[in-house]
């Protein structure tokens, strides 16, 4: 409660009832909030919009962009129009990126986002070189990169300065019983005592994506490919198999051999491109699960 009224407050969007809200003349703002995504035009490509972004924006930047945001490739070239509420997000995000702001305020910026997005979103917003107001219940997020909290609880709000892991450990939340917070602190602590630095921790992390990004990338768009290959052979077949119905009716015998022929092709293309399907996948599934182990012990250390 309050969390985003004081982010808008921030970020200009509201006028505060009494006193203002003063910055050094040197700030410039970009706000994040998930209406932005309606200011997106859909004949555009994702590169396009990120363009558009900032005059002094060059195609390469842009495509730079494009790939931390997760759009690398021809996935650039997507059409607004075809993309999910949290394909749309990461544009937005993306755009905010390729402007030159110092101070980004970012309403719950993983809403609608899978895994791999928050991924590449935490490792964005880690390289990242100005200072960053989020509002997240990301616990994630909270731990890897936040140095100060505003915390909102029973109707007040506390400046904590320090770590997510040091507000657990000194107290943390109100509303839950001391079960409750030990578990929270103990399941999500990234360990006071380990010997690399938070800022280090960060950069592992960054690394760790960023390799799962270039191994299982290419995977995952093989499956798509593969997964599109399957869906057309089947509507083939499915082409092959009426007008085999139709000549069975009218007794054409060449054509049948014929159709019969096809049919046996194609069927023979489907089960070949499953197999490789599942090949592709068992080796995508593989390698995630490796790094995936490798950002848990990190996190656990």
């Amino acid at each position: 409660k309050g969390k985003t009224t004081l982010l808008k407050l921030l970020a200009g969007r509201l006028t505060p009832q009494s006193g203002q809200t003063a910055f050094h003349s040197s700030t410039i703002k970009g706000f994040f909030e998930q209406t932005n995504v309606k200011s997106l035009v859909d004949t555009r490509t994702v590169e396009e919009e990120i363009l558009y972004s900032h005059p002094d924006i060059d195609r390469q930047r842009a495509r730079n962009i494009c790939g931390a945001m997760m759009f690398s490739g021809d996935d650039a070239l997507k059409k607004i129009s075809v993309l999910s509420g949290g394909e749309k997000s990461r544009v937005m995000l993306g755009k905010l990126l390729a402007t030159p702001v110092n101070l980004l305020l970012l309403d719950e910026p993983t809403n609608h986002l899978d895994m791999e997005s928050c991924d590449a979103l935490l490792a964005a917003i880690d390289n990242f070189k100005g200072t960053v107001i989020m509002v997240t219940h990301n616990e994630m997020f909270l731990h890897t990169l936040a140095e100060r909290l505003i915390v909102f609880q029973k109707d007040h709000l506390e400046i904590f300065d320090g770590s997510y892991q040091e507000f657990l450990e000194k107290g943390g939340w109100l509303d839950e019983n001391p079960s409750t917070q030990n578990a929270r602190t103990k399941g999500n602590h990234i360990g006071k005592t380990a010997k690399r630095s938070k800022k280090e921790m960060r950069r592992q992390r960054s690394e760790i994506i960023s390799r799962r990004a270039k191994v299982t990338g290419p995977l995952e768009k093989r499956i798509v490919q593969l997964e599109n290959d399957i869906e057309a052979r089947e509507v083939e077949l499915d082409q092959l198999n009426k007008r085999m119905q139709q000549a069975t009716q009218k007794q054409d015998g060449p054509l049948i051999v014929e159709l019969s022929q096809a049919i046996h092709t194609c069927q023979s293309a489907i089960d070949q491109l499953f197999v490789k399907l599942e090949k592709i996948t068992h080796e995508f599934d593989s390698h995630h699960a490796v790094f995936e182990t490798q950002l848990k012990q990190l996190e656990s250390e």
